[in-house]
């Protein structure tokens, strides 16, 4: 009876969820964007160069290995004959991705988009289909020592990518804050606070080297916080993507990654964990990351999680039932992550922001400066 009970209370909690009095509120059912590149089918009948890659079916390391094997010139054929593929075949080199970008960009002739093509932008990812996915570079990726992801949550596509909002907010608004918040160190090389979760912070003589921030939308997120943003559906969608492009990132000599995983985002990142070489796994304003415990996302990753004070997905329950809800509080002690500060987070979208002693413990992190 006690278990029936149980249930019935997580079923009335899950409900809650999803009709808006936790939290969420009507959002658009979206249609993931799933399987290869655009164009793949004419990459497939190309000849020209031998057989070329199958970007369904070659993994990153063999996608690496054929471009190795090319000269300048075949490199250069490929880059203007098949832009959307090349610039999103995890494993290319990282100059071809930039190039083959901005021709799929200007290629589109939409004005949207039309800023992604700019000479200083380094778009290593570039996707029209449905709302547009798209993943940029903040940094140098070819010589970085260590490296960033940011994954975002709910309402970021190609076309919102450059949208005018808060600053620090957006995954290139955070990739950009903490790009600049790893390059300005506390003097003492020291996180607010002195230490993150516990975890002492190495002094100011760590050489911890250029770092790369990656903005990353390379899923469909879910628009609003409706159904879409309570179910697990786009982020197991996403999850194999997040997955691959991190393959592709090992498969052309990047460092393992930080993996900052915001809102809906951190869904992604708890399913994608146990597939990808993540060095670390920062989960904030998290809804839960289907897993019950840290142990359960079965990663060698460190697993870190933060939420202000003021972050409205506190009030949304930490349940799962019927695919309904993403499962256990990611700050809570039964979890098991290390804590970030964020006492002087402000909202849902502040953890980036300037000053903040989240801001500083993520450089930390970024920079593999904590033990």
């Amino acid at each position: 009876m006690r278990r029936f009970g149980r249930t019935l209370v997580t079923a009335a909690l899950a409900v809650t969820v999803v009709g808006g009095t936790a939290g969420w509120a009507s959002g658009e059912s979206q249609s993931a964007v799933t399987g290869p590149p655009p164009g793949t089918a004419a990459w497939r009948a190309d000849t020209a160069h031998g057989p070329l890659p199958d970007p369904a079916t070659a993994t990153p390391h063999e996608v690496a290995r054929f471009f190795a094997g090319l000269d300048d010139a075949a490199r250069t054929a490929l880059v203007r004959t098949h832009p959307l593929v090349v610039g999103n075949l995890d494993g290319t080199p990282v100059p071809l991705r930039y190039e083959a970008n901005r021709l799929a960009v200007v290629a589109t002739g939409e004005a949207r988009y039309a800023s992604l093509a700019a000479p200083d932008r380094r778009i290593l990812a570039f996707d029209p289909r449905g709302r547009g996915q798209v993943a940029e570079v903040f940094g140098d990726l070819e010589h970085a020592a260590h490296v960033s992801v940011i994954v975002p949550g709910s309402d970021n596509d190609a076309t919102s990518h450059d949208a005018r909002r808060a600053p620090h907010t957006g995954p290139a608004g955070m990739a950009r804050a903490l790009r600049t918040a790893t390059e300005s160190p506390l003097a003492d090389g020291s996180v607010a606070g002195g230490s993150v979760a516990g975890g002492p912070v190495a002094g100011g003589s760590v050489a911890a080297g250029p770092v790369a921030v990656i903005a990353w939308t390379g899923y469909t997120t879910p628009v609003g916080v409706g159904l879409d943003a309570a179910d697990g559906r786009l982020a197991a969608a996403g999850a194999p993507r997040l997955a691959r492009f991190t393959a592709g990132l090992d498969a052309v000599g990047a460092p393992d990654p930080v993996l900052f995983c915001h809102s809906y985002g951190s869904v992604v990142c708890g399913l994608a964990a146990r597939h990808t070489d993540a060095a670390d796994i920062v989960a904030l304003g998290s809804p839960g990351m289907r897993a019950d415990t840290a142990d359960d996302l079965r990663t060698g990753a460190r697993v870190w999680a933060g939420r202000g004070p003021s972050d409205w997905i506190a009030d949304v329950p930490n349940v799962s039932f019927a695919g309904i809800g993403h499962g256990a509080d990611p700050t809570s002690a039964a979890f098991g992550a290390r804590r970030v500060p964020a006492a002087d987070v402000r909202g849902h979208a502040g953890y980036f922001t300037p000053g903040t002693q989240s801001l500083a413990a993520f450089a930390a992190i970024a920079k593999g400066e904590v033990r």
